[in-house]
């Protein structure tokens, strides 16, 4: 796409929305010393992770990571039933509001109704396994997993449930994200680096 087009545009004022709605998450994480929204940091990774394992990410894709999680301090974990099913409940009612979140903002800055369905296919992680952008899409949410909040879960939680959260974890990432996912592992501290081993270990 040319520089200065109309498609480059579009693509431009989204990403714009979608950070000025990350920048306002409450949450925060440190970096360098200094804070930074929760969302704008997730996102920011979720697109390095992106074109870490495709260099050419489709827009869609490139779209879809910048909204996976927009706005969803607003919808607490804590607003559902404890359990599985109330865990389950929360994800998929999350995967529709960020895509109508999502569609929303994609249609006031002119995108056309097949990207913006594409999207949302992205969002609600429709096909995982079958859809080749939708898998690419899945493992760098699991890298980000790996490389920002593995280590801290770890530490709220005995060797057998990390197991067995690491082997979920697991189950949908691609072999090149697994290759991505070990590579990462080699730099954890020796506890989270020996339970990647044991949840995947043949």
């Amino acid at each position: 796409m040319s520089e200065g087009s109309p498609g480059e545009g579009r693509l431009e004022a989204a990403l714009a929305r979608f950070h000025a709605a990350h920048q306002e998450d409450p949450r925060s994480v440190e970096i360098d010393g200094g804070e930074v929204p929760w969302s704008v940091h997730y996102h920011a990774r979720l697109h390095h992770w992106l074109l870490e394992l495709d260099a050419d990410a489709s827009e869609a894709l490139r779209l879809a990571a910048a909204c996976q999680h927009i706005r969803r301090w607003e919808v607490p974990r804590a607003q559902y039933d404890e359990g599985r099913a109330g865990y389950k409940r929360w994800r998929s009612e999350l995967a529709r509001r960020h895509a109508d979140i999502a569609r929303g903002v994609l249609e006031e800055v002119g995108y056309d109704a097949e990207t913006i369905a594409r999207v949302e296919t992205l969002l609600r992680k429709q096909g995982l396994a079958r859809d080749p952008e939708v898998q690419l899409f899945e493992d760098a949410i699991c890298m980000v997993f790996f490389e920002n909040e593995y280590v801290e879960l770890a530490s709220k939680h005995d060797d057998e449930k990390m197991v067995d959260i690491l082997r979920k974890t697991w189950a949908k990432m691609s072999p090149a994200g697994h290759n991505a996912a070990r590579a990462l592992a080699m730099g954890l501290p020796e506890r989270e680096r020996g339970l990647v081993d044991a949840a995947t270990a043949e």
